[in-house]
């Protein structure tokens, strides 16, 4: 089968490389001409292409990892998109978080053009993306979905689907806010443990035993601690995705007050210049307001 990839940057490169690995005959390109020139020199196998049109030009299926819904816009139907010379009844496997009012607008118009879209966003960050072991939740037609399986399955380990289009970024971005919001009290029990004089180890060790743990608290806490922010999700697009939750919950009539605290939060992690770094970052703030450093 005939692949290309389209964005190569934390997790696109690594989930390109498993795709690569697991057989697939791939093309990529990046925005960045040198990353996709770097990926191709550490993948032989792959070719590289000048354009999003040139790499989709004879794909069957054909993935975008990108940061946003006008970067997919641009990447897919702009002047050079890729569905520009993409074959009648291509399949384009958008794996960005672009929410689902976009993921709706892209699939119409590729409809248009006789072509087909699935929304396929991930999450696991870059350490699964690295070992394939992403969870993925799609959005789109049984049938699309059966024929982007194998793809998926090179890149993820829990692949969902999650029911028609747009319902794959929903799920994303409800995910997410609970895990910033998890984040964000995670950090507010260290702080009170730190403030109270409580060994973090001992806290940290029964939370993480018992019904406080979690994903977060085992994932984010040492960062915290550490105030190590190396970059696995960055802080300016788990904002963003905790933005698009909120625009869904007002659009369904339905509050979700703990992602509105996390927005404030990561909004303020933002102002402090932390946006490039992990959204463990937050920290800094909630820090800040308790006037105390872990």
């Amino acid at each position: 089968m005939k692949v290309a990839f389209l964005g190569l940057g934390i997790m696109g490169s690594r989930m390109a490389a498993n795709v690569a690995r697991a057989g697939f005959e791939l093309t990529v390109w990046n925005r960045t001409a040198s990353t996709a020139e770097r990926f191709c020199a550490e993948h032989s196998e792959t070719e590289q292409a000048a354009t999003p049109a040139e790499a989709a030009s004879s794909a069957e299926i054909v993935i975008t990892m990108v940061v946003d819904g006008p970067q997919v816009a641009s990447v897919l139907l702009g002047p050079e998109g890729a569905a520009t010379r993409a074959q009648e009844g291509t399949l384009f496997v958008d794996c960005s978080t672009i929410g689902p009012a976009a993921a709706l607008a892209t699939g119409e118009r590729l409809a248009a053009l006789d072509l087909h879209f699935l929304d396929a966003p991930v999450t696991g960050s870059s350490p699964r993306a690295e070992d394939g072991t992403l969870t993925i939740m799609a959005g789109g037609s049984d049938q699309d979905f059966e024929r982007a399986r194998p793809v998926l399955e090179a890149m993820g380990k829990l692949i969902v689907h999650a029911g028609p289009l747009g319902h794959g970024q929903i799920v994303k971005v409800i995910n997410n806010s609970v895990a910033a919001a998890n984040a964000a009290v995670v950090g507010e029990a260290l702080l009170v443990a730190a403030r109270s004089g409580v060994d973090l180890d001992a806290l940290t060790a029964v939370m993480g035993a018992g019904s406080g743990g979690s994903a977060m608290l085992e994932l984010k806490a040492p960062a915290m601690r550490a105030h190590d922010y190396t970059t696995l999700f960055k802080l300016e697009h788990m904002l963003k995705d905790v933005r698009l939750c909120l625009e869904q919950g007002q659009a369904a009539g339905a509050p979700f007050q703990s992602a509105a605290w996390a927005r404030e939060i990561l909004t303020a992690g933002i102002g402090r210049g932390h946006g490039d770094d992990d959204f463990a970052a937050l920290i800094e703030v909630l820090e800040a307001a308790a006037d105390t450093r872990l």
